[in-house]
């Protein structure tokens, strides 16, 4: 029998090491995903009635004091006494707080003020625990309250004890409340003071900084404490007997004297080459595009599926859990200390600002040393697996706020990673690369709104209308707040006008049922039997949409989409459309040319119902005519020319269409 014992965690080991080998080939958002999604089905806690109270207080701060000394020995048992200070502040008038705390989790002996011996009474039934306060207080009265409790011996898929020597925790996306009374909702973030008595063989790290550390004895008191708010399900404390660590610092670029620890922990003899290699530059690259490293420190604790954390990574503030030394799973979960940590989801259904942002991230991290190709390579196989995979439900679903979903959906890598991170390109792909980037980098750096705070969809959208000058709202109306992606069927023909002039038309349709429309900018290449090609970007704004070109040299083939940027879609492509399509409009309408700024070329759209003399022409800003873009005779419908400004300087022009009595101008900056 003992001999077969030692085959089988032989074995055991053999699996493990093999898994290890091919997770450091995986993605990171695979493995991330692979975790979160076979985490055990929610239960009842998670789920907040209809009649869930308002939230009516904001909890500054969590003060815990943990004695987990005994978890390391046999039978390595998990329960635990504990202390926790709550500091908040009350937000609206209230005699009573309501907490987050798992029944089957833990114990509550005690409650008082931090000022006063006088015990408060309380209710801890279903999961919640209500506190009732001495008195009413008012709004921005500060109170600190201090519980005391037990966590139980049992297996809560929150709090871990191994055999191994392993003890931590692991709270995504409603955990926290196993091992804490809490508030446990993203949107709630707090700092953290974090104390834990263990036996001196052991290394435990946590958010934050290791503000002190003491023996006494056997025993061994670790202190760290978080300068930075930080969302309960990315509180964390992760120990081993015997950990090994490896501390990189990596310095500031804005002052190079500053530098900051990315600590390591590992088993002895672990290959952790892969990571630390690149953590320093990805620190640099990362902190280029996104805004300088926001925390004090960061780092990576190693543990193995055989000690209870199966699958991957979890982005844990400061200090990340991993199951792998991979550079892709490391890529993933280190965006996150910016897009998760530093701004974190305000709600489950506002998790793309989380998992799109981190798993869009790898591709970025790629495109560093492989260039666009290789950038674009990942981007298509996110996109492959999406359309492969495509359970059929949006990015964001609203009642994911009230209600949160089984695991299973809640991080689909089909849908949450891959989808998500397809989304973020085609962001890339609508704005162009410069204001996108410069958009994102001032989403992440706006410290008034965002920075160390939480966002939802919408706030980051408006932030990058703000910073580009471009109307984005319709972007997540389709792309994100819809299901599934578009199918077109689109149609063109090329028309001998003579006198050596030729028309290309091109009808941009889509036939999918749900939704009907995604609104998306489009891009087609056009061929000629002389000179080079042309591509034409133009925003695609309804269904069935016709754009007319005019060219003096014979086109020969139009090619839609012709490098793939809009990766999420089904096309074909056919020669000659209904002549009946060209929807002729019922009014004369000017729009707004797209992209506004431009530099130098942007696209302008406009309507003629009848057949008319039009004239567009443009103005600077002291309304002098620099440009005229038409000046003749045409026939009714709906059009679409460029305008190429390159000869101009950088600034605010106008332009203006004239057709019979109807006038219509508009604005547009020229930004170079």
């Amino acid at each position: 029998m003992k001999k077969l014992i030692l085959t089988v965690i032989a074995l055991a080991a053999v699996i493990n090491l093999s898994f290890a080998q091919d997770y450091e080939k995986m993605r990171g958002s695979e493995i991330c995903s692979m975790r979160k999604s076979k985490m055990p089905k929610p239960e009842k806690y998670f789920q907040d009635s209809p009649g869930s109270p308002r939230h009516s207080f904001d909890v500054l701060n969590y003060k815990l004091n943990l004695d987990i000394y005994h978890c390391y020995f046999s039978p390595y048992a998990k329960n635990f006494n504990a202390s926790n200070i709550i500091t908040f502040r009350v937000d609206s008038t209230l005699n009573n707080i309501k907490l987050n705390a798992v029944n089957t989790s833990m114990t509550i002996d005690s409650i008082r003020l931090l000022s006063s011996s006088s015990p408060l009474t309380f209710n801890h039934t279903s999961n919640i625990l209500t506190i009732n306060l001495d008195r009413t207080y008012n709004v921005g009265e500060v109170v600190n309250v201090k519980i005391n409790y037990r966590h139980l011996n049992v297996s809560d898929n929150a709090f871990y004890v191994s055999s191994s020597g392993y003890v931590f925790t692991d709270a995504e996306p409603e955990g926290a409340r196993k091992w804490f009374p809490c508030w446990d909702r993203p949107s709630d973030k707090a700092t953290l003071d974090l104390t834990v008595k263990v036996p001196v063989s052991v290394r435990l790290g946590s958010n934050g900084r290791l503000n002190d550390s003491t023996i006494v004895g056997d025993s061994l008191w670790y202190h760290w404490v978080s300068r930075d708010p930080i969302a309960t399900y990315i509180m964390v404390m992760t120990s081993k007997i015997g950990y090994e660590i490896n501390i990189s610092y990596w310095h500031s670029i804005s002052n190079p004297n500053d530098s900051i620890p990315i600590r390591l922990y590992h088993t002895t003899g672990q290959n952790i080459s892969n990571v630390r290699n690149v953590i320093l530059p990805m620190t640099t690259y990362y902190s280029q595009a996104f805004g300088e490293h926001p925390f004090e420190k960061n780092g990576f604790a190693y543990v193995p599926n055989s000690a209870g954390f199966a699958w991957g990574g979890m982005e844990n503030q400061t200090l990340t859990t991993l199951n792998s030394w991979g550079e892709n799973l490391a890529a993933h979960e280190y965006a996150h200390q910016w897009f998760g940590d530093m701004i974190t989801c305000a709600s489950w259904s506002n998790l793309w600002i989380n998992e799109g942002f981190a798993t869009w991230s790898e591709s970025f991290w790629i495109e560093r040393t492989g260039g666009y190709s290789a950038y674009k390579s990942m981007i298509n196989s996110d996109a492959s697996t999406y359309l492969s995979q495509n359970p059929g439900w949006a990015i964001s679903v609203p009642t994911w706020d009230s209600v949160t979903p089984n695991s299973n959906t809640l991080f689909n890598f089909a849908i949450t990673y891959c989808k998500a991170s397809c989304v973020l390109h085609l962001l890339r792909y609508t704005l162009g690369d410069s204001l996108f980037f410069v958009g994102i980098k001032a989403y992440a750096t706006d410290t008034a709104n965002f920075k160390y705070k939480t966002a939802t969809i919408n706030d980051f959208f408006t932030k990058m209308s703000t910073v580009t000058g471009q109307d984005l709202s319709w972007f997540p109306a389709s792309w994100i707040y819809q299901p599934n992606h578009p199918q077109y069927q689109n149609g063109y023909n090329i028309t001998n006008l003579g006198g050596g002039q030729y028309r290309v038309n091109f009808l941009a349709k889509q036939v999918q049922s749900n939704p009907s429309f995604f609104q998306i900018p489009i891009n087609f290449r056009i061929s000629f039997t002389t000179g080079s090609d042309t591509t034409i970007k133009v925003m695609n704004t309804t269904n069935n949409q016709l754009f007319t070109y005019h060219f003096y040299r014979q086109p020969t083939s139009v090619v839609f989409d012709p490098g793939n940027e809009i990766v999420i879609k089904t096309a074909t492509l056919v020669v000659g459309i209904d002549e009946n399509s060209t929807e002729i409009p019922g009014k004369f309408a000017l729009r707004q040319n797209y992209p506004n700024p431009f530099n130098p070329i942007t696209t302008i759209q406009y309507d003629i119902p009848v057949n008319s003399y039009v004239k567009i022409s443009v103005y600077d800003n002291a309304g002098k005519e620099v440009s005229v873009i038409l000046n003749q005779f045409i026939n009714a419908g709906k059009y679409t020319t460029s305008f190429n400004a390159s000869k101009l300087a950088s600034g605010i022009y106008y332009y203006r269409l004239q057709a019979g009595n109807y006038t219509e101008v508009k604005k547009m900056t020229l930004l170079k």
